[in-house]
């Protein structure tokens, strides 16, 4: 389905002027004190929440982070570049930090990514609306449901968007659902095999459990529904185009998609087991009443 609707951000920073910088670039890489108070003082002005997020049991040293980020050209050069294996192997984290790489662009992109802004780059003006994250009006189309919300496209000035709105604490194995920067997700109205084809969803029973995807179900699902925005009329071509990115993924990468799929078996497992209960209790009920 593709209702025209109207898709409104709900974060109050977009429009404020940027904080001015209360020091150079140089002085805050050369003294981490510095560059801890005027990333609290930038996150104050600004309304926005600041805390020194955790990565294996240890608090993350965002100053090194910083200065590892900006001495490479800055976040989009990073991003670009496929820089952020190379970032975290400067810092010791434990065997228990998975998927390091993507954690430090998360956290990057959340709390210093508009400091690098003013700081690194010298940025001056209004906040604008750069991802998802960011607040925005605009007119957009809804182009499938799935069971946690909606695949929307949306037109913000010449260029069309794709992405994900989620239904409020939409539950997923024993965690709550909240939206991510990478959205994985699987189409409600239909399955994915590893070849791409469309599965018949099981007949029968209404209350057993949808089978588990794997994680490259959940890739699948998101590159489709981008790729079908980006060519309406090569279709027939997004399989092997889906296959190749899928084998051009770095591990750490490939891992973020996986550890949804092994999420949703553990979803799959309990919903069977409670599944089986419940057919046990209700044949022991109809052979009493047989009886």
């Amino acid at each position: 389905m593709s209702p025209e609707t109207e898709i409104l951000g709900c974060n109050e920073v977009q429009g404020k002027p940027y904080p001015v910088a209360l020091a150079s670039h140089e002085d805050v890489v050369k003294d981490h004190i510095l560059f801890l108070n005027t990333l609290r003082s930038f996150h104050n002005s600004l309304g926005s929440k600041f805390m020194v997020p955790v990565i294996g049991g240890k608090g993350l040293n965002l100053h090194v982070l910083y200065v590892e980020v900006t001495k490479r050209g800055g976040y989009d050069k990073v991003v670009t570049e496929k820089k952020w294996r190379e970032i975290s192997s400067v810092f010791d984290f434990s065997a228990k930090a998975t998927s390091s790489s993507y954690a430090l662009r998360k956290h990057y992109f959340t709390l210093l990514h508009r400091y690098e802004l003013v700081y690194f780059f010298r940025l001056q003006g209004s906040i604008l609306a750069q991802t998802a994250s960011y607040s925005f009006q605009a007119i957009g189309t809804i182009d499938e449901k799935f069971d946690c919300g909606y695949l929307v496209s949306i037109k913000v000035g010449e260029e069309t968007l794709n992405g994900v709105l989620y239904h409020p604490s939409c539950p997923v194995g024993n965690s709550v659902l909240t939206p991510r920067p990478c959205n994985t997700i699987i189409s409600y109205t239909q399955q994915l095999n590893q070849t791409g084809r469309r599965r018949q969803r099981r007949t029968g029973d209404p209350g057993r459990p949808k089978p588990n995807r794997s994680g490259y179900n959940f890739f699948f699902a998101e590159r489709h529904s981008h790729l079908k925005s980006l060519y309406p009329n090569r279709e027939r071509e997004f399989t092997k185009m889906i296959g190749e990115s899928w084998n051009k993924l770095s591990s750490d990468e490939r891992m973020i998609y996986q550890s949804y799929g092994v999420q949703d078996k553990e979803r799959y497992q309990r919903e069977l087991k409670e599944y089986r209960e419940r057919l046990k209790i209700e044949q022991s009920h109809h052979l009493t009443r047989a009886l």
